[in-house]
């Protein structure tokens, strides 16, 4: 079956000014043929723009949400493995259809018939060109149907590990079924605790896409549902996925008495496969945003909502979760009342419900997000667009320089030719914004009034003090983490570390009750694909791991540790002197940040390679093959909502969305993980180490069974991480 995906997308390039600026344009993704036209092509026979073949080597990331020119966009990004400067930065103006599109040029890159060579570099030097070929080669089949503006509610994400629910249900209230986090050794739930963290469930008549446009707007027209706001404001833009805002609350729904509260809050936000938003708050500091007279600054320990698509997208269940500490006098109001206030906040789920309810199918989602509405018609939009160039001159300039590189490119064409001319270089030089938008401003967010600055104030702000060695490698700030200018609350100083032996710095505890250790898991509480999965898509417990758990290594650097396995001194190489049988699969997870942070597990199996199939295929086999099988289970088994939330118990790919480094030596592959390379995995893994001393992780490695002769699956190996420490992570020796 032949796989065609088409529609609007937007190029995003940036000027000689360093301002970024958007381009319109027609996409076809025709199995792994990607054209762009200036218009809706008429027949299949006319010629693209540009062209491209979307092979192994290219990598699709999402990089979230962005405002450019008063336009909010949802950014992915092509680029070539081989060469991280060869990207093509595209946008949608919905979340859902970037997800499209993203899970599209992942299956096109995925099933590609190899890799694409002999490439033509686009003429002007100065656009780099992206790895990609001519729209000529031949197509490939037993594609899926790629329908456009599908709203791509795959299967629910169900979870793949066996865990019970801390939730317990003690109430429900305006239609909403309320639950309570129960702490351990309180199974039943009924213990409170001073700052309970209690959860509100319920079903809104409305699309997943349509609620998270309302919850992530924090202008005017969340007034019509959130009567907790008095102002909303972002602070900074760190990613795509992560900002810092401000909320100021209204008093009114406040106890007598009590003055008024704020928050400062970190926001991350994601969305599933199946059209799950999961949008996750904890406190934090900044500076350029000081608690201010007249407001106690309450601190919201984990919070969120979880939206997903429920009656085939028609109507969501949403999930908001709070633990807040009000920040008042104990002796003011006592516990009980605490709670009532945080159930009072949760409520806003039965506002918005009853929102979309008064306003179904008369209220579209652009509005309620505080956009101006605008013609979905995109065949009117394109022609009023093609008006708009004609009227002026300066346009007319620009299309007639286009037309000269578009035929410039086609005489330099020889069989090959380059999408990186998508970018249109002539486009930038008449794209210098006008001074009313040199500001960069979000509809979505930036409605209300300014309020006072707290910048106006003296910040006599003391830093804590670091030890030599991590103050060292925190100089070397990394801007991709965005931590300048704030910290999370849970953030302590580190200690002075000590050197290690490669495989043994973090101590193994089969108890499970000494901090910073590693013990292997329970194999039973992970599900992997059974003997009939083909056929039934039913997964079965994991009865055992094919490798076993010998070492793990947890270190701080200020550089990226490579190829552990060939250190010498560490247990590979120990092994690899004696010359046994005995072959050795790391998993190196390179954290990102600074310093770096380096997670290493080490599994050793006794027995030949070639017993083990699927094992020896993936040792011995291509880059491309081993991305598409290498699957991580992940789990939160102690800690806090919004880690559990963030982390997830699904299985992953983890070689589609992050990079990937495979080192082979004589008696070990090791597999490093970047996970700086997803900004989502980047959101993710700066959540987790703000709260890192309170978490018992497990994680399970699986190599993907797809045929089948290569089922049932068998887990590769298991690994329980018990509150591991920032300050006790030795540094990696030279």
């Amino acid at each position: 079956m032949e796989a065609k995906m088409e529609g609007w997308l937007y190029t995003i390039r940036s000027n000689r000014f360093g301002l970024q600026f958007s381009r319109k344009r027609y996409f076809i993704l025709h199995n792994n043929a990607l054209k762009s036209y200036k218009a809706i092509p008429i027949s299949d026979k006319e010629e693209p723009v540009r062209s491209a073949m979307i092979d192994s080597c290219i990598r699709v990331t999402d990089d979230g949400r962005e405002s450019i020119h008063k336009k909010v966009f949802f950014i992915f990004t092509l680029y070539s493995t081989l060469d991280h400067n060869d990207q093509l930065k595209l946008g949608a103006r919905s979340s859902e259809e970037a997800a499209v599109w993203i899970r599209c040029l992942k299956d096109a890159a995925l099933k590609s018939p190899g890799q694409a060579k002999n490439f033509v570099a686009f003429p002007k030097k100065r656009w780099p060109s992206l790895r990609l070929g001519s729209a000529k080669t031949a197509q490939i089949k037993n594609f899926v149907d790629w329908p456009f503006r599908s709203s791509v509610h795959a299967e629910a994400m169900t979870s793949d590990v066996i865990a019970p629910s801390p939730w317990k249900i003690f109430g429900c209230q305006n239609g909403l079924r309320l639950f309570k986090e129960a702490k351990d050794g309180d199974s039943r739930g009924g213990h409170w605790d001073d700052h309970p963290a209690i959860m509100a469930v319920g079903v809104v008549d409305e699309t997943s896409e349509t609620i998270f446009r309302a919850v992530m707007s924090l202008g005017p027209a969340r007034s019509e549902w959130d009567f907790c706001l008095y102002r909303g404001s972002v602070v900074e833009h760190l990613d795509g996925h992560t900002d810092i805002i401000h909320k100021q609350l209204y008093s009114d729904w406040l106890p007598w008495g009590m003055k008024r509260r704020d928050l400062l809050l970190q926001r991350y936000w994601r969305r599933e496969d199946d059209g799950t938003y999961v949008i996750l708050y904890h406190s934090v500091f900044h500076k350029k945003c000081l608690p201010q007279s007249g407001y106690v600054r309450a601190r919201l320990k984990s919070g969120g909502y979880v939206i997903t698509p429920v009656n085939q997208g028609k109507q969501s269940l949403v999930k908001h979760m709070l633990a807040i500490d009000w920040r008042f006098w104990k002796l003011y109001l006592r516990p009980s009342a605490a709670r009532s206030l945080t159930i009072r906040m949760l409520e806003r789920v039965a506002a918005l419900r009853e929102l979309f309810t008064a306003k179904q199918g008369n209220y579209s989602s652009e509005c309620l997000a505080g956009e101006r509405p605008r013609d979905i018609d995109l065949h009117q939009i394109e022609r009023e667009d093609v008006k708009m160039e004609i009227q002026s001159p300066k346009e007319m300039i620009k299309i007639e320089e286009d037309a000269l590189i578009e035929n410039e490119v086609e005489k330099q064409a020889s069989g090959r030719i380059s999408l990186m001319g998508l970018n249109e270089a002539p486009d930038e030089f008449f794209d210098v914004p006008e001074a009313s938008e040199f500001t960069d401003y979000d509809p979505l967010e930036s409605e209300w009034p300014p309020e006072p600055s707290s910048e106006q104030r003296p910040l006599n702000i003391q830093q804590p003090k670091l030890t030599s060695a991590a103050g060292l490698v925190r100089k070397l700030h990394d801007l991709a983490i965005q931590k300048k200018g704030y910290m999370d609350l849970q953030e302590v100083a580190r200690e002075d570390s000590i050197m290690c032996s490669y495989g043994t710095s973090l101590q193994k505890d089969p108890t499970c009750t000494l901090p910073c250790s590693w013990s292997a898991g329970d194999p039973s509480a992970f599900l992997i694909r059974g003997k009939n999965y083909l056929k039934d898509h039913q997964k079965i417990k994991a009865k055992g791991t094919l490798m076993q758990m010998v070492g793990a290594d947890w270190l701080m650097s200020d550089k990226r540790e490579d190829d552990l396995g060939s250190r010498i001194g560490g247990i590979v190489q120990k092994y690899a002197a004696r010359g046994g049988p005995e072959f050795f699969f790391i998993v190196n997870m390179q954290i990102p940040g600074a310093p770096m942070y380096t997670l290493a597990m080490y599994y050793m199996i006794k027995t030949p390679l070639e017993d083990h199939p699927l094992l020896y295929n993936f040792v011995n086999g291509a880059d491309a093959y081993r991305n598409s099988r290498f699957k991580l289970i992940p789990y939160i088994s102690k800690g806090s909502w919004i880690v559990k939330q963030s982390v997830g118990k699904k299985a992953c790919l983890i070689g589609q969305p992050l990079e990937i480094h495979y080192f082979r030596g004589q008696n070990y592959l090791e597999v490093e993980v970047d996970v700086g390379s997803s900004t989502v995995a980047r959101g993710v893994s700066n959540l987790v180490l703000g709260y890192l001393n309170n978490l018992v992780m497990e994680l399970a490695f699986v190599i993907q069974g797809n045929t089948q002769e290569e089922l049932p699956e068998t887990l590769l190996g298991t690994c329980r991480l018990n509150h591991l420490d920032l300050s006790k992570a030795p540094l990696a020796m030279p």
